[in-house]
Parts: structure tokens; sequence; C-alpha cells
């Protein structure tokens, strides 16, 4: 098969041969301005190639294609090479082109096309072809990680040719510094490239995506990414939330635990004072709420709530301050009746004893008088509503004294004094109360 492809290959030159040295006494001239034109080509493997060989100018001259290995491949529209990955794509005095499908790594290198003029004038084109980076992997991680930890990732890619660029990112975030190694394969024509990242993790870590992404011109635009999401167990944090700012006696009071922590912290536990919680019945537990029905002045302390996972413990503390329940007094308008009142008013002024002036000089200059004397408007006031009601009261007596008003008879009402017993005096008396309205006697 060897020497027959041989003679198939000498025929053709010989055959060209002869051709130009029939027509070269004619076309010596016009031949001086023919020349093969060709493009260098790049083509990723197992893509196809188009090798494009033109003459502007040509008089029937042939063209022919050749491979690194200078064998021809096609000599006009005549195929010489059998390789099935080898096609015709078109073929004319002007131009001869031709397609290599599945291209691989060995297809790599310089092709000629001659144009048989004489002499024989030839073009080269080299032929680029680009290894695809295998999908990237990344190791060193092992779940879980303790937060604190140092952490050691590396992402590894084979078979691109040149050498690929691999990028890390965290959050979306890209990390520069980062190791890079390149190593020649095996065939010598690619490259495995790796890459290393260092950093110490903490509890924002946690279910953290981290990306490494191989770049390389054979990817179209779309790198290969391997992504790896990060698990950090960490101790629990501890925060109470109270449901109102201001408790105040009577009212019902939630104390909420928030706590976070991976793994998920236990159960948490209220305490009070560093005991147990002193009324259990008013003091209901329910989850991570604590829940005081209603509250008094014996649950001033401070509480404490404690979350526990298998990486640690944590807890958080709350003072309460019961808070007496403000009262709201609305003024009083007191009307006075026309029927008979009787107001009694009491005032207890307790005056307290006079301090002796050595005691007052040795007072701080800088304190405010109203933080340690007596409250002077609540007394005025105290004195103001005595007086209104005692002027009332004087009012409201005059007027029923002025209503009611007594009368009596003397002994010397008419008849009385001539009559000779008690009952007969009175008897006389009843007679005379036609005109006892002259006798009347006033009190007041």
């Amino acid at each position: 098969m060897i020497w027959k492809r041989s003679a198939v290959l000498r025929f053709y030159s010989v055959c060209g041969l002869l051709l130009q040295a029939a027509a070269s006494k004619n076309k010596v001239k016009g031949s001086q301005g023919q020349f093969p034109l060709t493009q260098n080509v790049t083509v990723v493997e197992g893509g196809t190639a188009i090798l494009t060989c033109r003459v502007d100018q040509n008089d029937n001259t042939s063209l022919q294609w050749s491979n690194p290995a200078q064998q021809t491949l096609y000599f006009d529209d005549k195929k010489a090479l059998r390789d099935n990955r080898i096609e015709l794509v078109r073929a004319s005095w002007h131009e001869l082109s031709i397609s290599v499908s599945d291209v691989s790594l060995s297809d790599e290198g310089q092709y000629t096309c001659s144009l048989f003029t004489m002499p024989v004038k030839t073009s080269k084109a080299y032929l680029t072809v680009l290894g695809v980076p295998e999908k990237p992997q990344i190791s060193g991680f092992s779940s879980p990680v303790m937060e604190g930890d140092l952490m050691q990732l590396t992402c590894k890619t084979s078979g691109s040719k040149p050498a690929a660029d691999i990028r890390w990112f965290k959050n979306d975030k890209e990390i520069k510094d980062v190791k890079y190694l390149k190593e020649e394969d095996a065939n010598r024509k690619t490259f495995t490239v790796s890459s290393t990242l260092d950093f110490r993790v903490d509890r924002s870590d946690d279910g953290v995506a981290v990306i490494c992404r191989v770049d390389h011109e054979s990817l179209n635009a779309t790198p290969q990414v391997a992504m790896q999401v990060l698990e950090i167990h960490y101790t629990p944090s501890v925060k109470i939330i109270p449901s109102t700012p201001f408790p105040q006696e009577g009212q019902p009071l939630i104390l909420t635990c928030e706590s976070k922590g991976k793994p998920l912290p236990e159960p948490v536990l209220w305490t009070k004072d560093g005991g147990e919680l002193p009324d259990p019945d008013r003091m209901v537990v329910s989850g991570r709420e604590l829940n005081i029905l209603f509250l008094n002045k014996t649950d001033n302390g401070t509480y404490r709530c404690e979350a526990t996972n298998t990486i640690g413990q944590s807890s958080a503390e709350y003072v309460l301050i019961v808070h007496d329940v403000s009262i709201t007094l609305l003024p009083t308008t007191i009307i006075p009746s026309l029927t008979t009142a009787t107001v009694t008013a009491t005032v207890a002024i307790t005056a307290s004893p006079t301090t002796p002036a050595t005691t007052n000089s040795r007072r701080d200059p800088n304190a405010l008088a109203g933080q340690t004397g007596p409250d002077h408007a609540l007394i005025g006031g105290i004195v103001a509503v005595v007086v209104f009601v005692t002027l009332c009261s004087i009012f409201l007596l005059g007027r029923y004294l002025a209503r009611h008003k007594g009368t009596y008879l003397t002994n010397e009402a008419k008849g009385a004094e001539d009559a000779p017993d008690a009952d007969t005096a009175i008897i006389n008396a009843e007679g005379s109360q036609v005109n006892a309205e002259e006798k009347k006697e006033y009190f007041i």
C-alpha cells in the first residue's frame, strides 16, 4: 500500500511538471505575478479546521496542500492521502480549500500550499490546536470545620494547551492571595494547573460557596467551575429580648432567648440570680421563652439564659426592674348643694425638726435644693385645698341657718303669769300664739 501511494504522488507531481514545462514558454512572463496566499488557523481539539489557499492570478496552474510531514493531502481536486477526516471543500484555478475534522493535538504544525509554476511557489499556514482543560476538582475540604481553623483548598485541572488560568471566588468576591502551580503533562503538549487557597474560617463562612473558576481561550467565554459549600461549626451566641422595654407591676412579661449556633443549641436553661426560678406556677418556660404571667416587686433580679451545643456553651443576662403602675389624677369639681351638707376636712401637717446650721453647712454646694428639701409645691396645693374647703363649709352653713330660723316663747307670754298651774299656763300660751310673732327672739 505504501509503494502504491508513493507512486500515485509521483505520478501527480510528474504530470504537474510536464504540464508546466509544456506551457512554460508562453507563461513565463505571466507566472511572475502569481503567488499563493494562506492564513494561520486555530482550532479547539476535537473541532474542524479549514485550510484555504488562494491565487489571484492563475493561468490554469495546479495547487497542492501538504501536511507537516510533507505528505500531499490534495492535488487540485484529487485526494492523495487516505484519511477520512480530510475532505475537499472547494477546488478551482483560484482556490483550493480542504477541511480536517476531529482535530487532535498531533495535527498541529505547519501546512504548505504549493503553486506549480516555474519555479514552484509555496505559502505556509500554521495550524494551532487548543487543548481543552478538564473540569476542575476541589480537594482539601473535610466537613465539618471548627470555627477558627485554618482551611486549605486546592483546585486542579489537566489537559489545557496553553496552560489554563485558575481564579478563586468567595461570595462572588475574588480572592487574589493564592498559590499557582503549572506542570507539563506526559505528552509534552498539554499542562496540569493547580491553585491553592489558604484562609481561616469563622461563623460567617458557614453555608458560603467557594468557587474555583478555570479560564481558557478554548472555552469560548464559558469558564468551567467547581464549587464547595462550607460547613462551619461554632459555639452558640445568645441574646435576651423582652416583650416590653418598661415592665410594670401587674403586667405580663415575656423574655425570649434568641440563640444561634451550629449544631443547633439544645433547649435553653433559665435561672434567676444564679438559682432556679422561684415561682414555677407564675413563671412558665415554653421553648426559648420565659413567660411571667403578672409582675410584682419580688420579680426584680438578674435573669440568665444558657444555650449549649456540642461545641460549647454561651449565656446572656437580663436585669429586671419592675416599675410602679403610673396613675393619672383627673381634676375634681365640687358642686355646692342646696340641701344640708356637712363637710369635714382633716389636714395633718407634720413639721420636721429644725436641722442645725452646722448640718446645712456640710451639704454639697452643687446639690439641687429640690433633691433634699420638702416639696413646697405639694404643701402649697394642700393648703389651698384646705382653705377652699373651709370657705365652702362656712358658706353652706350660713345658707342653712338662714333658711331654718329657730323660734320659742318666753314666760312673758300673755296669761302665763296668771295661771295657777303649769297646765293652765300652757293652755293660755297656746291661745296667744296669734300674737307670738311680736315676741320672737332670733339666735344666730
